[in-house]
């Protein structure tokens, strides 16, 4: 801002002056710089536009967050990825085991397995339920 009032003082207080047909130009280049910003933005955000059957639930939702909380260190609780551990099952193949409802009881229970490296988990019924709906989704 200050270089352009010194170079204003220079010319004698005049700024410079475009011909008319030249501020067109100028403007009309600055407008299409803007639309075509304007669209490679929406065609950015198409591109990575969510299907509707990919979209979670609210209770999908909270039963992720429960199990990246809670299992994430040793469970891949996502549609792809390894488990930390291996011998960890992925979350996304426990409904070729068993129905993922038959998980009910023992999450309210709490969760009791056969070698000594997992911890025991107790959850509420509601937080079971979102447990449960985020499972199914994984089914998909």
């Amino acid at each position: 801002m200050k270089l352009a009032a010194a170079r204003r003082r220079e010319m004698g207080g005049r700024g410079v002056k475009l011909p008319s047909a030249m501020q067109k130009v100028v403007q009309l280049g600055i407008g299409l710089a803007f639309i075509g910003n304007a669209m490679a933005i929406l065609i950015a955000l198409g591109s990575t536009q969510v299907n509707a059957e990919q979209m979670l639930s609210p209770a999908q939702q909270r039963g992720l967050v429960i199990l990246r909380a809670n299992c994430s260190r040793c469970h891949a609780i996502g549609k792809i990825g390894e488990s930390p551990l291996p011998i960890a099952p992925p979350f996304r193949t426990l409904h070729e085991r068993y129905p993922v409802e038959d998980l009910q009881e023992p999450l309210a229970e709490g969760i009791v397995t056969g070698h000594p490296t997992m911890p025991e988990f107790r959850f509420d019924p509601g937080q079971v339920g979102d447990i449960i709906a985020y499972l199914r989704s994984l089914e998909h």
